[in-house]
């Protein structure tokens, strides 16, 4: 042919030419429809619908070296419906990848049969089946020396395991299925280690209410019972300790969790849906204190991170908690405690100048709530602080951003390798190896140490936690990275060229904020703390509710709330209105109508003092409402203070005065030392039948007059006696009283004592010394001292 092109005959003509390759065209249509019926069945080759699924559940070690041999064990299993005949399992190598989003791509597709797979290892290492059935899972095992992988320079390696196979429908050897994963590959000691932090977070849910027994050792009650589940053998904080415990890790602790524990230990109550409680069980007693005992030992020597008490939402305290106002006080107090409590139940000394908001999400709102509280690190995420100047490696954790505080900036791809459903051995060894993977090839990247952070989710399943433990000791026991505290990535030395621009508030994730506590959340935990300060004052022992109340307020914004606002002001609401119970225990009791029945008297008025603890530094105010008509003490109002013994009721009494007939409204109310009102005021009316000294001069002026005239006529009768009797003589005087007719003649006031006062029932006895009592009926009305 190519002798042939050589010889040209004549030139042809523009028509001939025209025909000729129109007849060219014609002959190439069937070959190009067929190329493009090949290109178009080359996806169903690479995806056929008789698919084998490959489950990769163990890779060990998941780092090898040179001397190693490499065991990958797992299951496959036909999903067509046609049986698979001279199947085989083989190791597949591929490229090595020089990028982290290369690492990327392969963990978003792991089954992908399109994308490279790279050369099987050949020879006998395989596993080999004469035949998968349709449904029917097959367990596979593989061994195969290191040095038979053909690996070359140190990095990471693309690894799989395919099955192929024929189909009756597809009589040909074909790739059916296939899991890809990741090989890191550092044949020995690297000559520049990363550092890398591991945060160990122990955080749980709120589980301690505000309420507590009455005794003295105010016995705690608990929502429910699920953290004695998380604390038992088997349970998830139990694992993270036991794990946590061989690892060379930074703890991250919430004190509220080890201060519930700690309750638990020394005997609880349980909230029922009735509102009751009961007492917690001894068994859960006992391993609240295995617990501890083994936390205990498991932080020794390790740095302990201690966020504030009930690890408080910050970002939303900076987006919608500042506007309602003391807020922040509470994240200062949550601050303070923090330390105490750790110090006190793991008697390690922690720090506590690290703020973690939600995800390292951050925003400046964010980092100024975050080191108000005296915080001066905050760990972000590298999905919130993205690097803008084109670096080709991943720089190191610390960050100076201003104002003295430095961000530690986690690792976004290693810190969320352990998310999701880890609870199958295939998920959790493809994320261990993806970690591993992206920690080996961040350090690949620069030879320069760099230090590195890893923030994983607050709270990891078992299953997470497991997986999060296989991978840390993997990596603590490869040639490329050693451990390092949170403390140590913090004062690294930060490099020149990574990004310090904290990213604007409305760059903050929506899905982050849709999560968010609602403002109405720290409207609430305001009213409570109002309400707290009203009723701590009046106490001796501020201790027996400052101490529960104003943890129990930390927990009412707690980060675990997120996703759950109805659990969430349930809480809140409980607290409130447990307060409100507390706080009406001391009151006043009602009063019914009293009368008053003179123009002076003593109205008595009963506090009573529900509380085990004596109150105090109360005021008493009794006001009237018509002072023209009844005052109170001499004025429109007077107070007394109070104090009542526990368990007691005490009367207070105010002298009143009257000045009219009729009733007036008396207003009593109790006060604190302050001014501020406390409880509800009580009414209450006072009938008055006799008053004024005017009306008592008049009646009193009568009664003289009456005297006075009853006096002169007896003056004048007795006169007019004696004349009469000197004038008759003795025998007249005889004769007169032997007169039937003159018997008792004398008038009777004539006839009294020998000194001529009047009888007891006349009208010259003396007017009474006092007021006397009313002749009303009582009815209903309250009789007072008077």
């Amino acid at each position: 042919m190519a002798d042939a092109a050589e010889i040209q005959g004549p030139s042809a003509s523009p028509a001939r030419r025209r025909l000729r390759r129109a007849g060219a065209l014609l002959a190439g249509a069937p070959l190009l429809a067929g190329l493009l019926q090949l290109t178009a069945a080359e996806p169903a080759q690479a995806a056929p619908a008789d698919s084998v699924s490959v489950a990769l559940d163990s890779l060990t070690p998941s780092a090898p070296t040179e001397d190693d041999t490499l065991t990958v064990s797992g299951t496959v299993i036909n999903n067509g419906r046609q049986s698979v005949t001279g199947a085989h399992v083989g190791l597949r190598v591929g490229p090595l990848l020089n990028t982290r989003s290369a690492i990327d791509g392969i963990a978003q597709h792991p089954d992908d049969l399109r994308a490279g797979t790279g050369d099987e290892v050949g020879g006998k290492y395989t596993e080999k089946f004469s035949k998968l059935v349709p449904g029917v899972a097959e367990h596979f095992s593989i061994s195969v020396p290191v040095d038979e992988l053909d690996l070359g320079k140190d990095g990471v390696y693309s690894f799989g395991v395919s099955v192929s196979g024929k189909t009756s429908a597809r009589p040909w050897d074909q790739m059916l299925g296939i899991e890809r994963t990741f090989l890191p590959w550092q044949s020995s000691e690297a000559d520049t280690k990363s550092r890398t932090t591991i945060m160990w977070p122990l955080i749980s849910s709120v589980h301690m209410t505000a309420r507590t027994g009455a005794g003295e050792r105010q016995t705690p009650v608990f929502q429910d019972d699920e953290l004695a589940k998380e604390i038992a053998p088997g349970g998830r904080l139990a694992q993270m300790m036991d794990l946590g415990r061989d690892l060379d890790v930074t703890w991250v602790i919430d004190p509220d969790l080890l201060a519930a524990v700690d309750a638990m230990a020394s005997g609880y109550r349980v909230q029922q849906p009735d509102g009751t409680s009961k007492a917690g069980s001894r068994e859960n007693q006992d391993v609240a204190k295995q617990w501890l005992a083994g936390l205990q030992k498991a932080v020794t020597g390790k740095e302990v991170v201690a966020l504030p008490f009930a690890d408080p939402d910050l970002a939303s305290l900076a987006h919608t908690g500042t506007s309602v106002t003391g807020s922040l006080s509470h994240l200062k107090d949550a601050t303070d405690v923090a330390a105490l409590t750790v110090k006190t139940v793991l008697h390690v000394t922690p720090t506590t100048d690290f703020a973690w908001p939600v995800d390292g999400a951050v925003d400046p709102s964010i980092i100024k709530v975050a080191t108000s509280a005296g915080a001066d690190r905050v760990i972000a995420s590298s999905d919130s602080l993205r690097e803008s100047a084109g670096l080709s490696y991943t720089p190191s954790a610390a960050r100076p951003i201003g104002g003295g505080t430095t961000a530690v900036v986690a690792d976004a791809r290693m810190s969320t390798a352990f998310e999701g459903d880890l609870t199958k051995a295939d998920t959790s060894t493809l994320a261990v190896q993806q970690f591993l993977a992206q920690s080996l090839e961040a350090n690949v990247q620069k030879d320069e140490q760099r230090s590195f952070v890893v923030a994983p989710q607050r709270t990891p399943t078992a299953s997470q936690a497991q997986a999060m433990a296989t991978a840390v000791k993997a990596l603590q026991d490869g040639n490329w990275s050693q451990p390092d505290t949170l403390t140590g990535a913090a004062n690294a030395k930060p490099d020149p060229d990574a990004t310090t621009r904290i990213p604007s508030t409305s760059a903050y994730p929506s899905s982050l904020r849709k999560r968010e506590l609602p403002r109405s959340a720290f409207e609430q935990i305001a009213d409570t703390q109002d309400k707290l300060d009203n009723f701590q004052v009046i106490l001796t022992d501020q201790s027996r509710v400052v101490t529960p109340f104003g943890r129990a307020i930390n927990r009412g914004m707690s980060t675990s709330w997120r996703g759950q606002a109805a659990k969430a002001d349930g809480f809140r609401a409980d607290v409130l209105s447990y307060l409100d119970n507390l706080g009406g225990q001391v009151k006043l009791i009602d009063k019914s109508e009293t009368k008053l029945s003179g123009r002076s008297a003593t109205i008595p008025v009963t506090v009573q003092n529900n509380l085990v603890q004596p109150v105090g530094h109360l005021y008493l105010r009794l006001s009237s409402t018509q002072p023209t008509r009844l005052k109170i003490g001499g004025k429109a109002y007077d107070e007394q203070p109070v104090e009542v013994s526990g368990g007691h009721s005490q009367s207070v009494k105010f002298t009143t005065s009257a000045n009219a007939n009729g009733r007036a409204t008396v207003l009593a109310q109790l006060y604190t030392e302050d001014g501020q009102e406390y409880g509800d005021p009580v009414s209450f009316d006072v009938k008055v039948t006799e008053v004024t000294p005017t009306v008592m001069l008049v009646i009193g002026g009568g009664v003289l007059l009456l005297v006075l005239a009853g006096f002169r006529m007896y003056t004048q009768r007795k006169r007019a006696a004696a004349r009469q009797a000197g004038q008759e003589g003795p025998d007249e005087a005889e004769a007169d009283s032997g007169n039937p007719d003159d018997a008792g003649g004398r008038l009777p006031e004539e006839s009294g004592s020998p000194t001529g006062a009047a009888g007891p029932d006349q009208p010259g006895d003396p007017a009474p010394d006092t007021a006397p009592e009313s002749a009303d009926p009582s009815g209903t009305g309250e009789r007072v001292d008077r």
